[in-house]
C-alpha cells in the first residue's frame, strides 16, 4: 500500500461522536494555528511516539514531509511492531520536552521498488545517523518503511489536554549490567554509601579502643596508689 495524500488536519467541522478530546483541542486552537503547529513539531523534533491501542507508545525517530511521517523499523534499524491501520502519534514540544499534540494517524507500509518508497527511503537514509552505504538494500531486503498520515482534529493540543499524566510503567528490556558495571569515578552511590558507614564503624571500633585503654590504665594508677599505701 502506497501513502496517500493527508485528509485535513483539525478541520472546523465537528469531531466524532464520542471524541470530545477532539472537539475540545478544535474549539481551544484554531485549524491553521494547528496545522502550523504540527508541520513545527514535526520538522524541529525529529522524535514521535507511536501509540498502538492494546500495547504501548513506542518511540521512533522519523522525516517529516509533505503531510506524512516516514519511519523504517527491522534488524539493524528501531524496534516497531506491526502497526494497525490507525494509531495515535504523540509530538513533544522541542522547548521544554513535554506533550504538545496528540493526534490519529493512517499507517501505510511502502513497497519497495515503487517511487513512494525511493521517495521515502531517501528522505530517512539522508537524516539516519552513522547510514551506510548499503542501507537502501537493506531496507529493500529486510526492512519496513511506514507512512504515518495524521488526519482530523487533535486528541490534545496546547489548552486542552487530557486531566491524567498519562505515565506508564517502562517497558521491559533485556539489558542489563549484573555482570560487568562501568567504573565511576570514586564509585557509585551505594558504593559510597558503603565505604562511609565502613570508615564510620573503623572510628567507632578505635574510639571504643581508646576508651577501654583509658580506663585500664586508670583502674591501674589507682591499683599502684592502694599498694604504696
Amino acid at each position: 500500500m502506497t501513502a496517500q495524500p493527508a485528509e485535513p488536519v483539525a478541520t472546523a467541522g465537528p469531531a466524532a461522536s464520542g471524541d470530545s478530546a477532539a472537539t475540545s483541542a478544535t474549539s481551544a486552537t484554531s485549524a491553521p494555528a494547528v496545522v502550523a503547529l504540527l508541520g513545527e513539531a514535526m520538522t524541529k523534533s525529529g522524535l514521535l511516539w507511536i501509540d498502538v491501542a492494546g500495547d504501548r507508545a513506542w518511540p521512533a525517530w522519523h522525516v517529516w514531509d509533505d503531510g506524512a511521517a516516514y519511519v523504517v523499523s527491522g534488524p539493524g534499524e528501531q524496534p516497531l511492531p506491526w502497526l494497525p491501520e490507525e494509531v495515535r502519534l504523540i509530538l513533544r514540544s522541542k522547548d521544554t520536552g513535554g506533550r504538545l499534540l496528540t493526534l490519529r494517524a493512517h499507517t501505510h507500509v511502502l513497497e519497495p521498488g515503487t517511487p513512494e518508497w525511493a521517495t521515502a527511503a531517501e528522505l530517512l537514509r539522508a537524516s539516519r545517523l552513522n547510514a551506510v552505504d548499503d542501507s537502501l538494500t537493506r531496507w529493500a531486503d529486510t526492512c519496513t518503511l511506514t507512512a504515518l498520515v495524521p488526519f482530523d482534529a487533535p486528541l490534545e493540543a496546547p489548552g486542552a489536554y487530557a486531566a491524567d499524566d498519562a505515565r506508564s510503567a517502562p517497558a521491559r528490556t533485556a539489558a542489563t549490567t549484573t555482570s560487568w558495571r562501568p567504573w565511576h569515578w570514586r564509585g557509585r552511590g551505594e558504593e559510597k554509601a558503603a565505604r562511609k558507614r565502613a570508615k564510620a564503624a573503623e572510628r567507632a571500633t578505635r574510639k571504643a579502643a581508646r576508651e577501654r585503654a583509658k580506663l585500664r590504665a586508670k583502674r591501674q594508677r589507682r591499683g599502684g596508689r592502694r599498694r604504696s599505701g
